[in-house]
């Protein structure tokens, strides 16, 4: 199937006034993304990440003169904490009265075994739960934001490893332990397969935002340099020798916050195609099992009216 042809400096439109956030912008993808966005004038650009030094390094080199006159901003985020999660959201509400572009882009890929704050299995707490908090905590302004700008949107990072996730997804008991019975391979796909599912189902309680998921491709970022996965380890080192370049690799990503063709509740691959993932990343019932799950486990620490 033919991607969409797409060109960011010419198929981006003026992006004057909005005001976007990408987590993990200090490297790979996020960075790109940013380098990307900022040509075409947002007011405000968040680069949320863990270490505000590696974020000042990267927001240096953004605001060279070639790319772009844009704010670019530090966000404190570290997605394995729900503490940090909620001060990054208020910080954020306290500097902006909306929110049109939500990237969530951060994440880990196959590291040892470990828990968040919270005691959910690392790479699933990382990638799944900071990001599905930060998301409903940021709900309301992106809502307010849709009546100026009904293109307003929150776009999720996947990946096509969603259909190497276990048969068994889920067992919810076992995403508050460190999963050792599974294989860090097989822990980083089940939270790429949950990406795709919790997408889904927030889309579907919040009909109003474009909320997409997406497959950026392989790509030659450093994420697998802290990669342990004994079966996927040697392959990635192949792969990347031969991945395509990170400039061309965020182009999913981009084409998902900026298109109007993007639909929402859709996982695209890259560019701009559908219907490409796995049967299970479709599957309405285990998208609602994790959605019920998810939203009993934020009870606490979003907002009575969510």
């Amino acid at each position: 199937m033919q991607g969409t042809v797409f060109h960011t400096d010419n198929d981006v439109a003026d992006l004057s006034g909005q005001v976007i956030i990408v987590t993990g912008g200090n490297a790979g993808l996020g960075f790109e993304t940013i380098r990307q966005l900022v040509k075409h004038n947002p007011a405000h650009i968040y680069l949320a990440a863990r270490s505000k030094a590696k974020a000042d390094a990267a927001i240096a080199q953004l605001a060279m003169p070639l790319s772009g006159p844009s704010s670019i901003s530090f966000l404190q985020l570290d997605l394995s904490s729900f503490a940090s999660v909620k001060a990054a959201a208020e910080a954020f509400k306290r500097s902006e009265s909306r929110l049109d572009i939500l990237i969530n882009n951060a994440g880990i890929m196959m590291t040892p075994e470990g828990l968040t704050e919270e005691g959910y299995e690392i790479q699933f707490g990382t990638n799944v739960m900071g990001h599905a908090l930060l998301t409903q905590l940021l709900i309301p302004i992106i809502k307010e934001t849709v009546k100026i700008n009904p293109e307003a949107r929150v776009v999720n990072l996947s990946s096509a490893s969603e259909r190497m996730a276990p048969n068994d997804i889920y067992q919810f008991d076992e995403l508050k332990t460190t999963m050792s019975s599974r294989n860090t391979t097989m822990r980083y796909c089940l939270s790429k397969i949950a990406n795709i599912h919790y997408t889904s189902a927030l889309s579907e309680h919040h009909r109003e935002i474009k909320i997409i998921s997406v497959h950026p491709g392989m790509v030659a970022t450093n994420l697998h340099h802290n990669s342990t996965g004994f079966f996927l380890r040697p392959f990635l080192y192949i792969a990347i020798a031969f991945a395509t370049p990170v400039e061309k690799g965020a182009l999913s990503q981009v084409w998902a916050a900026v298109s109007p063709d993007a639909k929402t509740g859709e996982f695209y691959s890259p560019v701009g195609i559908s219907g490409k993932g796995s049967k299970r990343s479709r599957s309405r019932e285990l998208q609602e099992q994790l959605w019920q799950w998810i939203q009993k486990e934020l009870q606490g620490h979003l907002p009575n009216e969510m």
